[in-house]
């Protein structure tokens, strides 16, 4: 299972969806014998490695605030200690 082809939601994939999408409109019978299973597996390590970059822009940014976050309590916990 994959999910919506959408290529505005998956740029690093659009070239493969196109691809697999062009293939089961050409082969509306095939497709279910496994003419398009080539392009399946292809697009779902693509989405592997897109959902990989994601995660790691997510890793990185909820490092950054979680940085910001301790330096933000360090500062209340002096300004607290000086009243």
């Amino acid at each position: 299972m994959h999910p919506h082809l959408t290529l505005h939601r998956h740029p690093m994939c659009a070239e493969i969806i196109e691809e697999f999408q062009k293939c089961h409109v050409d082969h509306p019978i095939k497709k279910f014998f496994g003419e398009c299973t080539d392009l399946k597996i292809k697009l779902d390590r693509c989405f592997r490695q897109e959902k990989a970059v994601k995660r790691k822009a997510n890793f990185e940014e909820s490092k950054k605030f979680k940085e910001r976050l301790q330096a933000y309590k360090k500062e209340m916990a002096e300004k607290e200690n000086e009243s």
